[in-house]
């Protein structure tokens, strides 16, 4: 018997091995079809998809023997990976000298060998998909053709695999740091909403006490005082909605009644009743998470009375459905928004730079909280908005079933 060497790129070579995370994992029926399939093709009771460890030939699919592992110093994929060709064929190991005296031929009646290659993207010789018989014989062209372009298959799952464990890892990535973030801030809100809470208030309480006492400039800094300081406080309470928008969706959908839904959102929007609301739409029911359409509704209908200069503030809604999701409008006619700013609103922190009609300008974070519910839910946003005319936006929520 000779025992096969290790390819002189071994080290590069098993770290290619490594990365895919194959080793000592269970069996999986992709490869297990595979290897029930060339063993039909082939006409042989053994198949295998084998990958070259260190010291060890580890079978991740063994169709016809109840192993998954043999030492790689009698292996006969540990020659088939030094060999150039695609395909190592042995007609008859009792007459090679490599396997003569071989344990799997002496013991396992390990006779015929072929054994397809599995190389990965970057060139290295990973083990093989091989099949065995316990007699000699010879394989025909199509067998042969049938072995190269499955290990080619199987060379593809396993590429598969590693792209899945890459996303997986960036996921988990991608949650940690959201997750420091959100942390982040809550902190940094929390921290800033005690301090500024006592400036607004000392703001207010010196210019109650000094009424008729301060000349126009002095009142002019207070006032600049107390914008800057709401602003501030809707700067923090809209970083807090982003990033507890996606704690709504922690809650179960619910069927809504429509008509309950829109006395909801007047009472939550319009307590004084100043504006003109206009429902349309057949839909009398919706099911979905209602916290998180309430949120939405509310943002959409807050912010298109807020930014609407006009004596009389028209706003309609649309609810409709079809047969995968509902589609609902929000459609005002405030003061529009202008074309460059139209594909940059969902963006946080992206402002349009425009006072609302309290002479204060937005965060920028509103509507980023509400598209990012939205595509939270599996919908679609999106807007059309004509300057001095209004804005109207369409989104959509899928229907579950």
């Amino acid at each position: 018997m000779i025992a096969p060497k290790f390819p002189k790129n071994e080290h590069g070579r098993q770290l290619a091995v490594n990365k895919y995370k194959l080793l000592d994992t269970l069996p999986e029926e992709s490869y297990d079809n595979i290897t029930a399939l060339m063993a039909y093709i082939c006409e042989v009771p053994i198949s295998l998809v084998t990958l070259l460890d260190k010291d060890r030939n580890f079978l991740k699919s063994h169709h016809g023997i109840p192993f998954n592992e043999s030492p790689r110093e009698i292996s006969f994929c540990g020659h088939a990976i030094n060999s150039d060709e695609l395909i190592t064929i042995v007609e008859d190991s009792r007459e090679d000298e490599r396997f003569h005296d071989n344990p799997l031929v002496t013991d396992y009646q390990a006779i015929f060998y072929a054994g397809a290659t599995l190389i990965n993207s970057d060139g290295y010789k990973l083990g093989t998909l091989c099949v065995y018989d316990t007699k000699p014989r010879k394989l025909k062209d199509e067998q042969k053709n049938a072995l190269i372009a499955m290990a080619k298959q199987v060379t593809n799952l396993f590429e598969q695999r590693y792209q899945n464990l890459k996303l997986i890892r960036l996921k988990d990535k991608l949650n940690k740091r959201n997750e420091a973030l959100e942390k982040f801030a809550q902190v940094v809100s929390h921290d800033l909403k005690s301090p500024l809470a006592n400036i607004i208030s000392l703001t207010e309480l010196l210019e109650d006490e000094n009424k008729g006492n301060l000349n126009d400039e002095s009142q002019q800094y207070l006032k600049y005082l107390k914008s800057s300081s709401y602003s501030l406080k809707s700067y923090i309470d809209g970083l807090l909605e982003f990033y507890k928008s996606d704690e709504l969706l922690k809650d179960r959908n619910e069927l809504i009644i429509v008509q309950d839904l829109l006395k909801d959102l007047i009472k939550l929007t319009d307590p004084n009743k100043t504006v003109s609301f206009y429902f349309e739409g057949s839909t009398k029911t919706i099911n979905t998470n209602k916290s998180a359409l309430i949120q939405v509704l509310v943002n959409l209908v807050t912010n298109a009375i807020k930014y609407n200069l006009k004596s009389k503030v028209e706003i309609k809604i649309n609810i409709s459905e079809d047969e995968s999701k509902y589609n609902l409008l929000v459609e005002d006619n405030g003061e529009g928004i202008p074309a460059e700013f139209l594909d940059k609103i969902f963006n946080i922190f992206n402002v349009v730079g425009v006072e609302d009609r309290h002479g204060n300008i937005g965060t920028g974070i509103g509507l980023a909280s509400v598209k990012k519910i939205i595509d939270n839910l599996g919908g679609e946003i999106k807007v059309i908005s004509e300057l001095k005319i209004g804005s109207t936006f369409f989104f959509t929520i899928p229907k579950t079933f």
